[in-house]
C-alpha cells in the first residue's frame, strides 16, 4: 500500500523527530503515518516526566522498558511520535509535552488544533 508524501503542521517536508530512541509508527525515525496507523503517531513530542506519569496513568506506560517489544523505555528529554489523541488528552489536562513542529505530521491536525501545537512548540534544534 502506497502513502502520501509526509508533510508536517507548517506545510514543508516532514522532518526526522528521533532515531535514538527510534521512533514512529514504521520505526523510521519520522512521524509518518498511513491508514494501518490507527492510533495516529503524528505529533512529534519531547517528553517529560509529567507527560510520562501521564501516559502511565492513562493506560501506556512509554517509561518502563520492554525489551520483549525491542523497546528501552523513554526518559525526560527523549523524542517520540505520540498519538495525536493521547497528546490533546495530555493537553486538556495541563500536562502536554512540547512539540517538534517541523517533525509533526499534518495529519496530527485531524485531532489537534494547530493553536494547541504551536502553543507547545519546543525551541528548534539542530537534530
Amino acid at each position: 500500500m502506497s502513502r502520501d508524501a509526509d508533510v508536517n503542521v507548517v506545510g514543508g517536508a516532514l522532518r526526522p523527530c528521533s532515531t535514538e530512541p527510534l521512533t514512529g509508527f514504521y520505526r523510521d525515525g519520522c512521524c509518518g503515518t498511513g491508514p494501518e496507523d490507527v492510533g495516529s503517531h503524528t505529533v512529534c513530542s519531547i517528553m517529560t516526566a509529567e507527560f510520562l506519569e501521564f501516559s502511565r496513568l492513562a493506560g501506556n506506560d512509554l517509561s518502563t522498558p520492554r525489551p520483549e517489544w525491542g523497546f528501552a523505555g523513554l526518559a525526560p528529554g527523549d523524542r517520540w511520535c505520540v498519538c495525536a489523541g493521547r497528546w490533546l488528552e495530555a493537553y486538556r489536562a495541563g500536562c502536554a509535552p512540547p512539540v517538534v513542529l517541523g517533525a509533526t505530521h499534518a495529519q496530527a491536525l485531524d485531532a489537534v488544533p494547530i493553536e494547541a501545537l504551536t502553543a507547545h512548540a519546543a525551541q528548534p534544534d539542530p537534530r
